[in-house]
């Protein structure tokens, strides 16, 4: 089984927005705004907010179109008219930004200029703030796409040569906020004009005054939390002395929290009082073992051989984590329709309406048990392939976790599906169990999905060398499923 380590990344560069946080120019833009909005018959009020502050130029423009009637590329023009005669005459820089920014040059860290401003604009403010304390700048003009894509954030990381996850945005507005994050940068929000909620990843001040280096270094050097998804075959008994195996393998991966499947009633009890942990069992299938207290238990505590079970765990700090372990039905399989009696895509995908639907109820409760700022973590079996591993079919329950924002920490360390499978079943079984002779499918059915981390490694766990079926009972390894573990980086909070 191949595995990477990603090695912890310093704070490799500070990306700071520049209208509202680096220069007081939120207010001139809205100054300027207003006089054109009431120049066209429109009075700006709170509700305009959003598409105004940290908006680029034209899209405000269109906006005004739309409310007044009055043609777009004329409203552009008079707005950066207004916006560019106040920049000139009245740039302040925000309290703490110029010391901040001082700061970090002394320590050799790289800092970046990233706005929605055309390059007009921005150029003015470099002038003003100094453009050698800035290795690179990127405007509006310079992707295709401005906030709140994160183009301009993945633009300014490719010209610095530095990662995402290693760097810091700096921002004042929640459309620049989305920009960084999805970018995948730790983001420091600094309100200017509107406010800004707290979220899994992300630190809120009110000053930055209140920044220091350190605080930003911290920000991209989180602590670690290590998950393992695990289907235990039965419990385990498949295998001799499987619960000392079971507690041997908890060991050796240094698990902090393990989702279970196939739990077999009191495996989650009788592991977590072997390990002097905290547990909570669901079901006769289901279970989450914790090294750290198990402060909620969340969906159903009564549900049936398949479906979702979740725990709020939480960590050193305050902190806290929502694990969720999960178990989809295992008829029908795809891979077998697929390999032994070669079902098209469109067949595949049908035949999985009963699996898709079990996993959007578990995201409903996922969501409907959630916290704004609590990252989320979905481990389990779900008896289907990943639509990140077959080019040729959109596996529709990957697919559905996906779109309600969780990403597949295996597959984000290791991108490459043929050069790093991944899989999980099956480690026993090398031919099909009917006795025909067919190699089985070997696929990753097995997941830790999740959202708010940062996955900083991710491997397929066995122990020794597993004989086939049905010569297991002297195996080490005491499942017939390799199990998932993914380190994960867990955000220091605000």
């Amino acid at each position: 089984m191949s595995h990477r380590t990603t090695d912890r990344l310093p704070l490799q560069a500070v990306l700071f927005d520049m209208d509202g946080t680096l220069v007081d120019t939120e207010r001139l833009w809205w100054e300027a705004v207003e006089q054109v909005a009431d120049g066209l018959g429109h009075a700006l009020t709170g509700a305009d907010q959003p598409e105004v502050l940290g908006r680029p130029v034209e899209h405000t423009a269109s906006w005004l179109a739309g409310v007044t009637a009055s043609p777009a590329e004329a409203i552009a023009a008079e707005l950066h008219r207004e916006f560019a005669d106040r920049v000139r005459t009245g740039i302040v820089p925000r309290p703490g930004a110029t010391e901040l920014l001082d700061a970090l040059a002394r320590e050799g860290v790289p800092t970046a200029l990233v706005t929605a401003s055309p390059r007009a604009v921005a150029d003015t403010v470099l002038a003003a703030l100094g453009a050698e304390r800035f290795a690179v700048s990127v405007t509006a003009d310079d992707t295709e796409r401005t906030k709140p894509a994160p183009d301009p954030y993945l633009a300014a990381c490719r010209a610095l040569g530095v990662e995402p996850a290693a760097c810091v945005a700096v921002e004042d507005t929640q459309t620049g906020v989305t920009s960084a994050e999805s970018a995948g940068c730790a983001v420091l929000a600094v309100p200017s004009l509107a406010p800004i909620g707290p979220a899994a990843g992300r630190t809120v001040l009110g000053s930055l005054e209140e920044v220091s280096p350190a605080l930003l270094r911290a920000m991209v050097a989180p602590d670690e939390l290590r998950v393992l998804s695990w289907n235990l075959w039965c419990g385990g008994t498949k295998v001799d002395d499987h619960r000392e195996k079971q507690l041997k393998v908890i060991a050796e991966t240094g698990a902090d929290v393990v989702g279970l499947q196939e739990t077999y009633g009191d495996a989650a009890r009788e592991l977590a009082e072997a390990l002097g942990w905290h547990h909570h069992r669901a079901g006769d299938n289901l279970g989450v073992i914790s090294r750290h207290p198990i402060t909620a238990q969340l969906g159903d505590p009564d549900v049936g051989f398949y479906g979702g079970t979740g725990v709020r765990v939480e960590l050193a700090g305050g902190r806290r984590v929502d694990v969720w372990s999960a178990h989809l039905d295992y008829t029908p399989y795809g891979p077998y329709e697929a390999r032994f009696d070669g079902l098209p895509a469109a067949d595949l995908v049908a035949h999985e309406s009963g699996r898709l639907a079990r996993m959007r109820e578990i995201l409903r409760m996922i969501a409907d048990s959630a916290e704004a700022a609590t990252p989320v973590v979905l481990v389990g079996d779900f008896n289907a392939p990943s639509h990140l591993d077959w080019p040729d079919v959109a596996w529709p329950v990957t697919k559905a976790a996906e779109e309600a924002g969780l990403r597949d920490s295996y597959r984000e360390i290791h991108p490459d599906p043929v050069r790093d499978p991944g899989h999980t079943w099956s480690p026993v079984h090398a031919d099909h169990e009917d006795g025909s002779g067919r190699p089985e499918p070997q696929d990753r059915i097995d997941f830790v999905l999740h959202r708010g981390l940062t996955a900083l490694e991710s491997r397929t766990v066995v122990s020794g060398t597993p004989r086939s079926w049905p010569d297991v009972a002297g195996n080490d390894w005491p499942s017939d499923h390799a199990a998932v573990l993914t380190v994960f980086g867990v955000p220091r909070g605000e």
